[in-house]
């Protein structure tokens, strides 16, 4: 390529980055896609209201407790040897 050949293309590409900057803000950067809407959230407090007595009451059934089935104590009961 010639000098006046590189010259005409570094102008072309120039000039091309700057049309392509304009027509890109047109379309994708209106005043009308830059605004955006946020969901309203009610504040927390310290106050919370109590459980509903149907789920949780005082005569519930405890399940982390341990719950034995027997009077089996064998603590190994799947090893059939003997200790």
């Amino acid at each position: 390529m010639k000098q006046k050949d590189i010259a005409l293309v570094l102008v072309m590409v120039f000039i091309g980055a700057i049309v392509s900057l304009f027509v890109s803000n047109l379309f994708f950067s209106s005043p009308k896609n830059r605004q955006q809407t946020a969901e309203v959230v009610d504040p927390i407090t310290a106050n919370f209201p109590s459980p509903p007595s149907r789920y949780f009451n005082s005569n519930a059934i405890n399940p982390t407790l341990p719950v034995q089935v027997g009077n089996n104590n064998n603590p190994n009961p799947f090893n059939s040897k003997p200790q």
